[in-house]
């Protein structure tokens, strides 16, 4: 059963639809494409860009009117609704809020509170982001959805944000997404990945065709040349400024204005119009252009308190600037807000704000009647503070931050005392920064600290600018400044200074360094024997760290060790959560950092706080790397790679692509080389910057140094430039190895002798492994004897690769010395791991090794090879481990439709057309 169309709001364009689309028949047949790809599952996003007036609104209502078979959702940016988080997507959604009990409770939950209908936080906004596409979705499966957004220049940061997200989604939904822009004004609307249709001005013959059915006349050919060089074949130009002129102008008797730049100009003729109507209306259209609701009894109210009588709105409607709708105002063109808006006088703008903020006292609009109380002051107003105040925290709640980051900044603006004033910049630089503004952030703390004098603030605003420093900018800045923060917080606050100083000795360890920082130990005194655990574990951690930094490896793993063994409250600061977790990789205690960062993956899931997610699934895949676990390793960092994609995050994407080059180079993938060089241009494009650029470089180069047809000298070379320590024990027997066949003894003895300084300080079982392994190849002493030993430290650690390749080094000298018998055992445990791990490099080396023994080595169980995409791979991962199409959604911030999608590709390239047919296969890992 067909249900009604849905729209948001009412068409602005009217009968002057089909007179603007002269000349656009290309435009036409564009969107119409669009709409029809909707119409079978072929979701896709077009941008309109165009200059005021051009037909950009024009052709939307057209698309519209080819979609009358079709859901259309719409909503328009408000340049005023900038700081109303959400506001413009609120608008669109409104006539489907009804299906949301269709979507996951958490999405459900999120949207709710992102449009006020609940007092939750949102948490992490992206959820909203997920939500939007879903709900778009579920809509689309009852009947192809057409979801219009004209302006999009204006739209509010985070509704722009939203449908971004939405628009790059679309494959395999039945959705169409059409915006339309200004030329040189996207505001927050980032369109630089979109499908844009540019509309120009029209030809010559559209033009004498536009005037013709404005005019019903004839114009001298000469006027309708210059009108068409004055206007670049604009129609609204053509329209508004035919219009204005004489008889005579017309005729060519009288000449005509002088020329002005087209948005001017038309801004000009809607201007004179205004000025001709009486002061009443005036004023109701100055309130009207103020206003960012639409709703005739707001604008109404605000402009019967400024003299304005009922006679007023007749008098705006037939002046043609202004249309009254079912309760609703709509101005002719978003040139006439700007023209009215821009001509009054700065104190006739802050009557008519605080008109409606009167007009708006008591109704939910508090938000609104905030910033027209912002508007309508010039200067210090504890009223107008407290209210901006409420709605920036409304709005951080529903993960606006963006609009949270003005509220607080114009609140700040507003305030006397400098120490509150630096408060309140501070809350809007923390916004700037879960909105990813690091720029504004890092301005509005350095603006914070020219008036904060609280010692503590002033620690908190330095603490926030580093860590926009090594997120954005450069590590060892960022440390430099999480130093600074720690020692203006010493003297007033020791457990906040070692927290900070604990901060930095962590980035210190993972290669941050400044030559003007002092050393973090020295910063706040140790804890107490009786103080809080939660001081004595930062304090441990600080001295931890430091010690990683010395490669005093006794004092490191005693600190750390410590610090793990202390039990502390879910509630403890996440920086020490985090910090216990990272610390696991410095002594590679693989048991401890995989159990750690799947505790951090579950809350981070549970909570759906995406950046949590991709982190704890890239610090857990290093450890899978070390101990085989590699086809969950790779898992993961695929699922990484598609969240940062999925959500715009390519800055984060370098990390699981250098795992995943890892992988499948160990594995001895001959499509290795395809992974390192799409890792190497991610590289270009996006450096790694931060904590994690020491490890992507580690894990780069090892990728690199273990393709098939690499030399040792070259391989050498890259292992060479290795300097991250985590790095250097995950390659520790690479690293010797290939020293040693590349002649260069000097280099395996010093390698070897760095591991020996390791594994003496801290014991771990991988590490004294590794060391006798080293002397083995290196050939001191008893050979057999240090394999063996070799083998007996594996037994004790969960490095299963690293024990592989023990076995099947004392296999390979046992046949070499002539013990073929003896040397098959060991080749044969190291071929059963090698397989099991899809290590096709190395199984086959043990396979020719146990033939040269004498036994005929079986092959393992043939794999299916697949062709499938990144993402078709991932779908078929999760839904082999047995999650709902709703819950793989969830994971990749994909719809179930686009999970549907994939898996019928995933089913047509395998011949298979089940789940359970799916979870039979053996599928290759690579």
């Amino acid at each position: 059963m067909n249900e009604p169309v849905i729209e948001a709001r009412p068409s602005r364009a009217g009968a002057t639809v089909s007179k603007v689309l002269r000349g656009r028949d290309l435009e036409q047949a564009t969107l119409r494409e669009v709409v029809a790809r909707a119409r079978a599952g072929q979701g896709s996003a077009l941008l309109l860009r165009g200059q005021p007036g051009v037909g950009k609104s024009a052709l939307l209502e057209d698309a519209v009117t080819a979609a009358d078979d079709l859901t259309v959702l719409r909503t328009r940016g408000v340049e005023s609704e900038a700081p109303l988080p959400f506001a413009a997507l609120h608008r669109l959604l409104r006539p489907v809020l009804n299906r949301l009990d269709g979507l996951p409770a958490p999405q459900a939950s999120a949207l709710r509170a992102a449009f006020g209908e609940s007092t939750d936080d949102v948490g992490d906004r992206h959820l909203v982001f997920l939500a939007t596409l879903n709900l778009l979705s579920e809509v689309a499966g009852e009947r192809p959805v057409v979801a219009v957004v004209d302006d999009a220049h204006w739209l509010d940061d985070a509704s722009a944000a939203a449908l971004l997200f939405a628009s790059r989604r679309l494959e395999g939904e039945a959705v169409a997404l059409l915006f339309a822009i200004r030329d040189d004004e996207t505001g927050a609307f980032d369109s630089r990945d979109m499908t844009v249709l540019t509309v120009s001005g029209v030809d010559a013959g559209a033009a004498e065709a536009l005037i013709a059915d404005q005019l019903g006349a004839t114009v001298a050919p000469h006027v309708r040349a210059e009108l068409l060089e004055v206007t670049a074949g604009n129609p609204l130009g053509l329209l508004e400024l035919t219009r204005a002129l004489s008889a005579d102008q017309l005729s060519g008797h009288a000449r005509l204005p002088d020329r002005l730049p087209l948005t001017e100009g038309v801004e000009r003729t809607f201007l004179d119009r205004y000025r001709r109507l009486p002061p009443p209306a005036q004023t109701l259209l100055l309130v009207a252009a103020a206003d960012d609701s639409g709703r005739a009894s707001t604008v109404s109210r605000a402009a019967h308190t400024l003299g304005a009588g009922t006679d007023a709105m007749d008098a705006a409607e037939e002046s043609g600037l202004l249309a009254e709708d079912d309760g609703m105002l709509t101005l002719r063109h978003p040139l006439v807000r700007s023209a009215i808006y821009g001509a009054a006088t700065g104190s006739k703008r802050r009557q008519v704000h605080r008109a409606l903020a009167d007009a708006l006292a008591g109704t939910p609009q508090e938000d609104r009647r905030a910033w027209h109380l912002a508007a309508s002051v010039d200067g210090p107003d504890d009223e107008v503070v407290g209210a901006l105040d409420e709605a920036a925290e409304r709005a951080r709640r529903r993960g606006g931050h963006e609009a949270a980051a003005a509220a607080w900044t114009r609140a700040a603006e507003l305030t006397l005392d400098p120490d509150t004033r630096a408060r309140r910049l501070f809350w809007a630089a923390g916004s700037s920064v879960a909105a990813g503004h690091p720029i504004e952030a890092d301005r509005l703390a350095r603006a914070a600290l020219m008036d904060a004098t609280d010692p503590l603030l002033r620690a908190d605003l330095v603490a926030l600018q580093a860590q926009v420093e090594w997120n954005s900018g450069s590590l060892d800045d960022g440390y430099r400044l999480v130093c600074q923060a720690a020692t203006i917080a010493a003297p007033h606050d020791s457990a906040r200074a070692r927290l900070l100083a604990m901060l930095a000795a962590a980035l210190a360890s993972f290669g941050a360094r400044s030559g003007d920082a002092p050393d973090p130990t020295t910063i706040a005194p140790p804890p107490s024997a009786d103080a809080p655990p939660e001081d004595r574990v930062a304090g441990w951690l600080l001295d931890g760290f430091s010690a990683v930094l010395r490669d005093d490896w006794v004092e490191a793993a005693s600190a750390l060790r410590r610090a793990w063994e202390t039990p502390i409250a879910p509630d403890a600061p996440p920086m020490l959560h985090h910090n216990l977790a990272i610390a696991t990789m410095h002594l590679g205690d693989d048991a401890r950092a995989i159990r750690l960062h799947d505790l951090q993956l579950q809350h981070a899931r549970e909570a759906s706080a995406v950046n949590m997610v991709e982190h704890a699934l890239t610090r857990g895949v290093v450890y899978r790397i070390a101990t085989g676990a590699w086809s969950q390793a790779a898992s993961y960092a695929q699922e990484a790679v598609l969240l940062d994609r999925n959500l715009g995050l390519e800055e984060l994407v370098t990390l699981p692509l250098a795992e995943l080059a890892v992988i499948t180079a160990l594995r001895g993938d001959p499509q290795a080389s395809a992974h390192l060089h799409e890792l190497e241009r991610a590289l270009e494009q996006h450096p790694p910057r931060g904590t994690i650029t020491g490890l992507v470089g580690g894990l780069s180069r090892w990728a690199a140094a273990r393709q098939l047809d690499i030399t040792p000298a070259t391989a050498l070379h890259h292992y060479e430039q290795i300097e991250l320590p985590v790095a250097r024990g995950l390659t520790a027997l690479d690293r010797i190895e290939t020293a040693i066949r590349a002649d260069r003894r000097d280099l395996a003895e010093e390698w070897l002798g760095e591991l020996l300084a390791f594994a003496e300080g801290t014991d771990m079982a991988w590490a004294w492994a590794a060391v006798h392994h080293g002397r083995a190849v290196l050939g001191d002493g008893e050979v057999e004897e240090n394999f063996r030993t070799a083998l007996e430290w594996h037994a004790r650690s969960s490095r299963l690769p690293a024990r592989a390749r023990t076995q099947l080094a004392l296999g390979e000298f046992l046949r070499r010395n002539r013990r073929r018998s003896d040397a098959r055992a060991p080749l044969r445990d190291a071929l059963e791991t090698f397989e099991s791990l899809g290590a096709s490099f190395w199984a086959e080396r043990a396979r020719q090794e146990l033939r040269a023994s004498g036994e005929t080595a079986r092959r393992g169980a043939d794999l299916v090879a697949t062709e499938l995409t990144a993402q078709e791979s991932q779908v078929a991962g999760l839904v082999r481990q047995g999650l709902s199409n709703k819950d793989v959604a969830g994971r990749l911030f994909i719809s179930p439709r686009t999970v549907d999608f994939h898996l019928r590709n995933v089913y047509t390239k395998l011949g298979i057309s089940s789940r359970t047919e799916l979870a039979a296969l053996t599928l290759d890992p690579d």
